[in-house]
């Protein structure tokens, strides 16, 4: 009996030191797989519930001694949870770091300007939308499914000028969708956080809305998916201008693919790398393994694609599609309707796991630029309402994509002497014109002369010369009337267009202008346009233009907008000119503008106000001077630029 006893205690020993263990690791368990509490202020919010959350920060190189130039790598979460009983349809936050921050990645978010990173956003902070969840349900239609209910933005970046005892957090965050109103928020130490609540007056749908309505900006771009297949589908992109002001010339279309897509083939457009080697030697490569990837057209993660020349718009390989193959150009519907529109098709393929019809992704970061065209900033593509579609067959039906995205693209101010076009002035009243901006449109090269110099006040016979012919005449005018001329002399302005806008007369119930376009580019402008914004509302008062087509639009501050006379919508290339060493003659289109004073009443021409506040050529806004020509003797003519610019006229 002792012997058994001796055998049973052991056992009994290790036994309950299994179950001993068994029991630590069950509690264990359970304790891991209770989420954390969520804060007071999520749990008593009926909307939108948005965080910001400082996780940490460390110095990088250089390491300075003076604490606001130290920069500093940090690392932080925004948090967007649906906590109210409405779908959120393309959720957007507004994040106002301050403290000249560098965001270097945004994973699960994206810019909705649609910068690349490195992005400076901290002088006015920055707007973040969803890169892959885009829309948040609400815990009512998921049982509770945070997947399908909340976004985080994992954000990194270079912040400078902080303390290392300061906490660097935003001014603000806020939710900026439409029919939304956000509180200030509430302020911690590393944290931030608002309830943002429907507007009451916010009409709300009483139905489910599947998709966001389609937007307006300057450009939109439409992504239409229009067959679907496992491991491919067919999209047509449709660029459209809205805008009066949008125009585009010699277009390019960039975006990025988000999850390894190709290009199989296209109609009414082209590449311009026709790139197969990424397919061959990645992710493509590997799954497609019997595919002869010489007749891909493109395998970038991010193409370039531009519009086909007219004369293959009958090509039955690769043109044929209705509103292709312009040569790039877009016109502004003022001027052309139909022609205010491109489209092009593509074959794109799929990798896994998106192998099946309805996985359908749009690329993204999407970038349109031109020659000579206005800057514009695009958004991120927003699922819309699938696009309607006439019945190939001719008739009276219509046919709906499978699904289809709107990127919304916006005009931007271009940056101080990034300008491609620039205006100069003159006037009936001084003999001197005041030119384009030194280094108006940039300066690539300043080792002979001064950037930073203002222009010289030129003859006027030197606006028809190139630049770098102008600088004897500049001194020589300069020694006649007794101007300073700094030394080195002022960089030119460096501009493909320049405009002269000359202040022709000034009587008793009218006045009127002269506009000069001059093009200093190897190319031609066909259907080009020019617009004028004056100032004081200067613009009621237009009458005529008497050489060009000129239309007032009353819904844009009276901008006046021109263009050419038919036979005359040409603005022609630089060309040489008729000697060896005679300098290069620029294509120039001109018009006298009048207007009547009785629709302005005290406009003071001669001081000023005779001179627009802003101009504009194809879209694109142009540099205008700091200064306009002094008034001297109202009743003095200045003959010299009046028979100049009256030869001119003869010339042209």
């Amino acid at each position: 009996m002792k012997r058994a006893s001796r055998v049973l205690t052991p056992m009994f020993i290790l036994f309950a030191i299994e179950f001993s263990n068994f029991t630590i690791a069950q509690d264990y368990g359970d304790d891991d797989s209770t989420p954390p509490a969520p804060p007071p202020a999520q749990d008593n919010c009926n909307g939108i519930f948005v965080s910001y959350d400082f996780i940490s920060r460390h110095k990088i190189y250089p390491l300075l001694k003076n604490a606001e130039k130290q920069a500093w790598a940090f690392n932080s979460t925004a948090t967007i949870i649906n906590t109210g009983s409405y779908e959120l349809k393309a959720w957007k936050i507004y994040v106002g770091f301050q403290h000249k921050e560098i965001l270097v990645a945004a994973n699960g978010g994206v810019l909705v300007n649609g910068e690349d990173f490195p992005a400076e956003v901290g002088t006015n902070g920055t707007y973040f939308s969803g890169s892959q969840q885009t829309d948040l349900k609400t815990s009512i239609s998921t049982g509770g499914d945070f997947t399908q209910i909340q976004a985080i933005i994992q954000i990194s970046g270079t912040q400078f000028g902080v303390k290392p005892s300061v906490t660097p957090m935003p001014k603000t965050i806020r939710l900026v969708n439409d029919g939304f109103k956000c509180p200030s928020p509430t302020k911690k130490k590393t944290s931030m956080t608002v309830c943002c609540v429907r507007n009451p007056k916010s009409k709300v749908a009483t139905k489910a809305i599947k998709f966001l309505p389609r937007q307006k900006g300057d450009l939109s771009l439409s992504y239409d998916v229009i067959q679907a297949y496992g491991n491919n589908y067919l999209a047509q992109v449709t660029i459209e201008s809205t805008s009066p002001l949008a125009r585009l010339d010699h277009w390019n279309i960039s975006w990025e693919w988000m999850r390894g897509e190709f290009i199989q083939t296209m109609k009414g457009a082209y590449t311009h790398k026709m790139d197969y080697l990424p397919c061959i030697y990645g992710a493509p490569g590997q799954y497609y393994q019997d595919m002869d990837f010489s007749k891909v057209m493109n395998c970038e993660k991010n193409p370039t694609i531009a519009d086909l020349p007219r004369e293959r718009s009958n090509d039955s390989e690769v043109g044929r599609i209705p509103y292709c193959c312009r040569n790039g150009s877009l016109l502004s519907p003022v001027m052309n309707k139909t022609q205010a529109k491109s489209v092009f098709q593509m074959q794109v393929f799929k990798l896994p796991p998106d192998l099946d019809r309805k996985t359908l992704y749009p690329p993204e970061k999407w970038k349109v630029s031109g020659v000579v065209s206005a800057e514009y900033k695009c958004g991120q593509p927003i699922r819309v309402d699938p696009t309607e579609f006439p019945d190939p067959s001719g008739l009276q039906a219509s046919t709906l994509a499978i699904a289809s995205w709107q990127v919304i693209c916006n005009i931007t101010r271009p940056q101080s002497k990034k300008n491609k076009c620039c205006v100069s002035f003159s006037s009936y009243y001084n003999e001197s014109v005041i030119p384009c901006n030194t280094c108006a449109c940039g300066c690539p090269d300043t080792k002979k002369c001064n950037p930073s110099a203002r222009a010289m006040f030129l003859p006027p016979e030197a606006l028809l010369v190139p630049f770098k012919n102008r600088s004897a005449l500049a001194a020589a005018w300069a020694k006649i009337k007794h101007f300073h001329i700094p030394k080195p002399q002022p960089c030119g302005d460096n501009c493909g267009v320049s405009i002269n806008w000359h202040v022709l007369s000034d009587y008793t119930d009218g006045w009127t202008a002269r506009i000069t376009l001059f093009n200093w580019m190897p190319i031609n402008f066909e259907d080009w346009f020019a617009a004028v914004e004056m100032k004081k509302g200067g613009g009621r008062g237009y009458e005529n233009a008497y050489s060009m087509n000129g239309t007032k639009l009353a819904n844009m501050n009276n901008i006046i907008f021109l263009q050419g006379l038919k036979g005359l919508n040409f603005l022609v290339m630089q060309t040489n000119g008729t000697k060896k060493d005679s300098p290069a003659v620029p294509g120039k289109q001109q018009s006298v503008i009048s207007f009547k004073k009785a629709r302005t009443p005290g406009i003071q021409v001669a001081q000023g106000d005779g001179f627009p506040a802003k101009v504009y050529f194809n879209g694109e806004e142009c540099a205008l001077p700091t200064s306009f020509p002094s008034y001297g003797n109202r009743n003095h003519v200045n003959l010299i630029v009046v028979i100049f610019l009256s030869l001119l006229t003869f010339a042209m």
